[in-house]
């Protein structure tokens, strides 16, 4: 399948938004324009993990520790924690001047209330949850956690799993539930009375925020605001936003189509920007519920005919250094990758036998809904080749493009398809979740508490424990090994690729922070 028949579209001179007339008012030199890659229809990064909620997470709350680009945890609003001998009580001390943005300290309790609401669904979270004893403020300054068995991941955790620190009365509100206040601890302020779900959001700097001293490093390090203000401005057509961006309307282009980078390369004012060091894992995840993929030798029967370079190549075109393949159910280039049971992608393709095995598996022609988004272009290649394999395949495919928004809303339910449920949606998970099965959301496997799919394994979840006990790298690797094999006969979800994820910004603008995410601490106009 080309590529370029999947994204179609025509350039525009003008972005479909204008912006308000009291921002266009403001120095440029004081404002950052932004155009993310989908619509900020979500702003709670622990109800949802769409990616702009976590982007819109990071600009406005502050985090216990941050990962550096070593995968080191760093102490971030912290000044420092102790562990008993027998590593089961760990004492918490925040560092001095963390405020909230309606000017109120940041305690102890604001941090005990957040990682119980975060510890719900994030998959470490959930494993320090099960293996707690107590946790509980000692004072304004201070906060315990007891457990009851070791958890030696724990600053990992709080530091690579998006935990936010809201005020207390914020975090008590259920997991299952959207907050409704944006009380944030960071750098920089959401003016929700500006938000408007489908155009834009604005933030204005916090000017009370004290930020670490050192220098930034991935999410560690010094969260420094160089911009007044920040406004996102949603544009779903690329073409639109590239052309922006070269007129300078904007300044920073998030997901920029990679057909056009070497035209932003040779641009007046524009520039790619490289700063994702592990890029994204492609996948197919399925409806482990409901029929027809409630039957583990369906989905196996589907592997001869995954083809990982065509679903890569359909998004990255003939730019192969943006993209890899084959890749297993671990992040390419990062510690626990591995080739266990890699001839499942790596053998000679075959559809006929993927054929006979949907046949010996049962298949009985039931209805397939297969959930696209029109406003991701990367999603919609890849769901565009996913429905085309299938049709191949002789399965029944029901193919319902949607909004973004729409489909993360959908992929919630879990009743059947008759009653507006799903079966298949294909979406991207960045490198650093997909890095370790202690942190990966698609790798859960505890039914009905997992990640939308909701698969049930009692063996990797068994190994995913041995993995968070192991006293070194080594076993860690080895244990990995074991995960693999086991996930390709249970198919939790199914890995269609990596790439990686460039940037397009005005030339002007520099120290962009290297990460997964879009940061905008660090990055200043020159």
């Amino acid at each position: 399948m080309k590529r370029r028949s999947l994204l179609g579209g025509s350039a525009a001179l003008a972005m479909a938004h204008p912006l308000r007339p009291a921002a266009a008012q403001r120095p440029r030199a004081s404002v950052l324009r932004f155009v993310p890659a989908s619509d900020l229809a979500a702003l709670d990064p622990v109800w949802t993990t769409a990616g702009g909620a976590a982007t819109h997470g990071y600009m406005i709350w502050d985090n216990l520790f941050g990962i550096d680009e070593t995968m080191t945890a760093r102490p971030q609003m912290l000044a420092g924690y102790e562990t008993s001998a027998d590593e089961l009580t760990w004492t918490f001390t925040l560092r001095d001047g963390l405020m909230f943005h309606d000017r109120e300290p940041v305690r102890a309790r604001d941090c005990t209330a957040s990682i119980a609401r975060w510890a719900v669904k994030n998959p470490l979270g959930q494993t320090l949850a099960a293996r707690s004893q107590e946790m509980r403020p000692l004072d304004d300054k201070r906060f315990v956690i007891r457990l009851r068995q070791r958890f030696r991941q724990m600053t990992y955790a709080m530091g690579a799993g998006n935990l936010f620190i809201m005020p207390e009365r914020i975090a008590r509100t259920p997991a299952t539930e959207q907050i409704k206040e944006y009380v944030g601890s960071g750098p920089y302020i959401f003016k929700r009375d500006e938000w408007v779900s489908g155009a834009s959001a604005a933030y204005e700097k916090f000017g009370a925020y004290v930020p670490r001293p050192e220098e930034p490093n991935y999410y560690a390090g010094g969260k420094v605001a160089h911009f007044d203000r920040v406004e996102w401005i949603v544009q779903s057509d690329p073409n639109t936003a590239a052309a922006a961006l070269q007129a300078g309307e904007v300044d920073w282009l998030e997901a920029p189509l990679l057909d056009m980078l070497p035209t932003f390369s040779r641009a007046p004012g524009c520039k790619v920007v490289n700063i994702d060091p592990f890029g994204s894992l492609a996948m197919l995840a399925f409806n482990h519920l409901t029929p027809p993929f409630d039957n583990p030798a369906l989905l196996r029967a589907l592997l001869p005919a995954i083809d990982q370079e065509e679903f890569v190549r359909a998004w990255i075109g003939d730019q192969q250094e943006y993209g890899q393949y084959p890749v297993g159910f671990f992040t390419a280039g990062t510690p626990m990758a591995n080739a266990a049971g890699m001839d499942a992608f790596t053998a000679p393709r075959d559809l006929d036998k993927a054929k006979r095995l949907i046949r010996d598996a049962g298949y009985r022609n039931e209805k397939i809904v297969l959930m696209a988004p029109h406003d991701l272009p990367e999603i919609n290649a890849l769901s565009q080749v996913a429905r085309d394999l299938l049709v191949r395949l002789g399965l029944n495919v029901d193919f319902q493009v949607m909004d973004w928004g729409t489909l993360v809303a959908r992929r919630a339910k879990q009743e059947p398809v008759a009653q507006g449920g799903w079966n298949l949606f294909c979406t991207t998970w960045q490198g650093l979740w997909m890095a370790n099965p202690g942190n990966s959301f698609p790798l859960r496997t505890n039914g009905k508490d997992a990640w939308f799919g909701w698969p049930s394994d009692s063996r990797i979840e068994a190994l995913r424990d041995a993995w968070l006990d192991a006293p070194d790298v080594a076993g860690q690797k080895t244990i990995c090994e074991q995960i693999q094999l086991r996930a390709f006969e249970t198919l939790p979800f199914m890995p269609l690729g990596q790439w990686y994820y460039p940037r397009a910004a005005r030339s002007d603008l520099t120290d962009f922070v290297r990460c997964q995410d879009v940061l905008f601490w660090g990055v200043r106009r020159a």
